[in-house]
């Protein structure tokens, strides 16, 4: 039996009132799933009921309940992406008590108002106190660190089941750190929004370095060859359009080449660039296997958002014009990274000002409105996707981070001296570098927040231009 935590999510609807969900979402609610014991979900510790919950904490809330309820029988641990057995660790970290509460007594707290869902864990899940499991359960809790809690909360778990892939690679050290030493991490399979595209038949291979075989009955999959011009920059031979790209075939792919993935679906996309990119790491007999290496033109993602480089560039210039500019200010240094060292993660910017009336910075920052403004006009410029997640609470209010004179001069310096060109050398628009981040971060003078929630306002009037 797994302990599977899956999350829907109400629908939403766009300004021409089209509906507007989660691919997963609209498959949990379909007949198709509820219908039909599918995907092993008739063998997991949730019930249908907290599934299709809307209310996301109180389906979360119950879905770890029953998993802690059935803690010795569940032989796997999982969720849909790293992220989200990430945030599902550290609720269960805020809130063991109360559930070690309704282990002991055999009730359900109050905090679970959502009817269908209530009597179905009351029915079937809590059937009397069990004084003896709360002890359990709250003995492994209360132990600190939590290093290695789900190994230690599901003793007979064998993995941890979830996609790490792309940008939920940079979950894996934290998962490795609550899974500890003896729970592998098993990225199950390669998928997107076009299409489920391949599966892992190495599950045991370190996550970070899984590879993936592309099943040909799914789609018909093209690969447009990427040219590296650095490591951080690969480009696509050929222009945007996938009639005047180099494509090759499946079969025609070679071991230690990089290529953007272009697929063919049965839902109507014609040779659709999905912005992925993969490199062929080898066979499985003839199959070819796919490390994902990246997105092409993707610098900034924390959970299913993807931030283009043209889209920062695009916001930061529309806040320096709304905010900064009428005040005499212009930018002389600017980078971003995507902040996950406390969860839910966010977006920070490194700005360094300089003021054409006065040619300094110590001293001289914009008020703490005009700064908010920035961080909520950047916020603005960003798409739906990202303003949607954000309305969620899982990435959390944007922040810059103002650095005194001569920060930008000592970032280059890092660069050249860690052995880049000097006369190559450009300020990276976003960068990952812990080492690198740590030069700024020691020159920060100045922090603001966004204080509004985005709704994609001016992404919207850049899109009808």
């Amino acid at each position: 039996m797994g302990m599977r935590l899956t999350l829907t999510f109400p629908v939403e609807h766009t300004p021409s009132g089209l509906h507007v969900q989660a691919a997963t979402t609209a498959y949990y609610c379909s007949s198709q799933f509820r219908d039909q014991e599918v995907g092993g979900f008739d063998r997991c510790t949730s019930p249908m009921e907290a599934i299709l919950c809307p209310d996301a904490e109180q389906s979360m809330y119950c879905q770890l309940l029953c998993g802690l309820l059935h803690r010795d029988s569940v032989d796997h641990v999982g969720t849909s992406f790293a992220n989200s057995l990430v945030r599902a660790i550290k609720f269960l970290q805020h809130n063991w008590e109360e559930m070690c509460s309704d282990i002991r007594t055999g009730s359900l707290s109050g905090r679970i108002t959502h009817a269908p869902l209530r009597d179905a864990v009351i029915l079937r899940y809590l059937r009397g106190p069990d004084p003896a499991l709360a002890d359990e359960v709250a003995s492994e809790c209360a132990a600190k660190p939590w290093d290695g809690i789900v190994a230690r909360l599901w003793p007979r778990a064998r993995c941890a089941l979830t996609i790490v892939t792309g940008s939920m690679a940079q979950y894996i050290p934290i998962l490795r750190s609550y899974c500890g030493g003896r729970l592998p991490i098993v990225s199950p399979c390669y998928a997107s929004t076009e299409c489920a595209a391949g599966v892992n038949l190495r599950p045991l291979d370190p996550p970070g370095r899984a590879s993936y075989a592309l099943l040909p009955n799914i789609a018909y999959f093209e690969f447009a060859e990427i040219q590296p011009r650095d490591e951080e920059t690969p480009t696509v031979d050929g222009d945007g359009d996938p009639g005047e790209m180099k494509l090759v075939d499946l079969a025609d792919v070679e071991i230690g080449r990089s290529y953007e993935l272009v697929v063919t679906t049965f839902a109507g996309l014609y040779r659709y660039r999905v912005g992925d990119l993969l490199t062929v790491t080898g066979f499985y007999n003839a199959t070819p296997l796919f490390l994902f290496s990246g997105r092409h033109d993707v610098i900034l993602s924390i959970d299913h958002e993807k931030i283009s480089e043209e889209e920062l560039l695009r916001a930061i210039s529309k806040a320096i014009e709304l905010h900064l500019g009428p005040l005499g200010y212009m930018l002389s240094g600017s980078t971003a990274i995507a902040d996950i060292s406390k969860l839910p993660g966010h977006y920070v910017l490194f700005w360094e000002l300089t003021n054409a009336r006065s040619n300094h910075v110590v001293g001289d920052i914009p008020d703490q409105t005009v700064m908010e403004n920035c961080c909520s006009t950047v916020e603005e410029c960003f798409d739906q996707m990202y303003c949607k997640i954000r309305q969620r609470a899982n990435i959390t209010a944007l922040e810059i981070r103002v650095l005194e004179r001569g920060a930008f001069d000592a970032l280059m310096d890092f660069f050249v001296s860690s052995g880049a060109s000097a006369g190559q050398y450009k300020t990276p628009t976003a960068i990952r570098s812990k080492e690198a981040m740590m030069v700024l971060e020691e020159r920060v003078v100045a922090r603001f927040f966004s204080k509004e929630i985005p709704r994609g306002s001016l992404y919207d009037d850049y899109v009808k231009k």
